[in-house]
């Protein structure tokens, strides 16, 4: 066997064991290190450098993600994904030119290439040219009319922009392609508690927990609504949902009080104080000077 050919597999071999490590621990100087002694054996294995090029983005390091990146797009110029890697690394540095030098770029490769045609809707959003973005994702729909992805971006501009009635049509358009969507279910859940509509936002939120029950976002918007509508026990079990998954939430943890405080007002129970008590004072020993707790605590005691 040629020395060449030894090296690719030794290559590939520190490869796997680099994807292993990210497996494990995600982004971690192990799996770095694994890709890195790849490309000592084959200088050329696009796969290496891109994986260090996610990496690098994930630790919000563009500059290192960039360079790993352009090598890649360098070993594989008519690959259309390389090149909306690229403009993605440009769009987090702020280098919108670039960015949308390289999705038209793909595009001269791909015509077909979706991912392209919004990428460069989301950099007109982002340079400020709202009109740009709305026809460019409008002609992205026109010409990809089954794709779910570009009227979810839509709504989300309409969204941002306060064009509720636009951002609530594509929204539920998007859910009408896909119920389970469930970013599109938070975003139309949210934009109705927004506008006072709470059985619609709850029965939509709700929907979105039960496809997500990990989301402490999703868990706490839920709970925060049942407490606009004084339905404190469903609160209470929304919000436990949530720290749960995370229990140094500050906010959270204080509307859990609030939740069980009022339900004890109503109907006092030695159980329910002491669980109250036992909280606030968890709360306290991490954040001293919250203020609410220590009004509660007060009247409790």
């Amino acid at each position: 066997m040629s020395t060449t050919m030894n090296k690719k597999i030794l290559a590939r071999k520190l490869f796997a064991e680099g994807k292993k490590y990210d497996r494990l621990f995600p982004n971690s100087e192990q799996a770095i290190d694994a890709y890195k002694q790849s490309l000592k054996s084959d200088s050329a294995f696009t796969d290496a450098y891109v994986k260090l090029g996610f990496i690098y983005l994930a630790r919000n390091d563009y500059g290192e993600a960039l360079h790993y990146l352009q090598k890649a797009a360098s070993l594989e110029p008519d690959n259309a994904e390389t090149l909306n890697n690229l403009g993605y690394v440009y769009e987090k540095m702020f280098r919108f030119a670039s960015a949308k030098q390289m999705y038209k770029k793909a595009l001269t490769i791909n015509p077909e290439n979706i991912e392209a045609l919004v990428n460069i809707a989301k950099i007109l959003e982002l340079e400020g040219n709202y009109n740009g973005a709305i026809e460019q994702y409008k002609k992205t729909i026109a010409r990809y009319p089954d794709a779910i992805f570009p009227h979810f971006c839509l709504a989300v501009l309409y969204d941002t922009h306060d064009m509720f009635d636009d951002a609530i049509r594509e929204y539920e358009l998007v859910l009408g392609k896909d119920p389970h969507y469930v970013k599109a279910m938070f975003n139309l859940g949210s934009l109705y508690a927004q506008l006072g509509n709470s059985n619609e936002a709850i029965m939509l939120l709700k929907r979105a927990s039960e496809l997500n029950p990990q989301e402490v976002i999703i868990l706490n918007k839920l709970g925060e609504m049942y407490l606009f509508i004084s339905n404190y026990s469903a609160a209470e079990q929304a919000l436990k949902q949530s720290i749960a998954s995370n229990p140094f939430q500050e906010d959270v943890q204080v509307s859990i009080i609030h939740a069980q405080y009022l339900q004890y007002c109503s109907n006092p129970e030695t159980a329910k104080k002491e669980e109250i008590i036992l909280r606030i004072h968890f709360v306290l020993s991490l954040y001293s000077y919250n203020k609410m707790c220590r009004e509660i605590l007060n009247a409790l005691n």
